[in-house]
């Protein structure tokens, strides 16, 4: 089951220019926060991108998630591998090529119960129509491209 998102508007710009680009999680460089802070579990559960609350944070991989309530935050602290995007963040149409791109919160979608974020909604698209046309090139260079990424 394919989940698809896309929310156009100035936050793109913005969010292309902050984020930090050579870290193994995509996170803004001003703030420290992976995904702009949005909770990542609520994707899974709300079926849309919500804004993490200062009030329940966890550290992981090197950055600060935020999420809306207690019972996200544990979720994702016991199941990071789960709730946690693909490929830290970065656009997987960009890493089956072999580069990484900071995905954008609010372009994403949910492929077999895993999260992926993209930098272009065209990416978005491209991918919803056939992820695994994406997913295995992406896994593939993946492990190459994250030894190029500061920990």
């Amino acid at each position: 089951m394919i989940t698809l998102l896309a929310a156009l508007g100035p936050f793109f710009g913005r969010f292309a220019a902050e984020a930090a680009t050579t870290e193994r999680v995509v996170v803004n460089r001003y703030s420290g926060l992976a995904i702009e802070g949005f909770d990542p579990v609520a994707y899974f559960i709300d079926r849309q991108p919500v804004l993490g609350l200062p009030d329940f944070e966890a550290s992981q991989a090197g950055a600060v998630w935020r999420f809306r309530n207690e019972g996200n935050r544990a979720s994702f602290v016991a199941h990071p591998e789960v709730y946690g995007p693909q490929f830290g963040g970065y656009d997987p149409v960009d890493v089956a090529r072999g580069v990484t791109f900071a995905g954008n919160p609010r372009f994403w979608v949910i492929a077999d119960d895993r999260l992926y974020l993209f930098g272009l909604e065209e990416h978005r698209d491209e991918f919803a129509a056939d992820p695994d046309r994406f997913v295995q090139p992406a896994r593939a260079r993946w492990p190459k491209l994250v030894q190029t990424l500061a920990q």
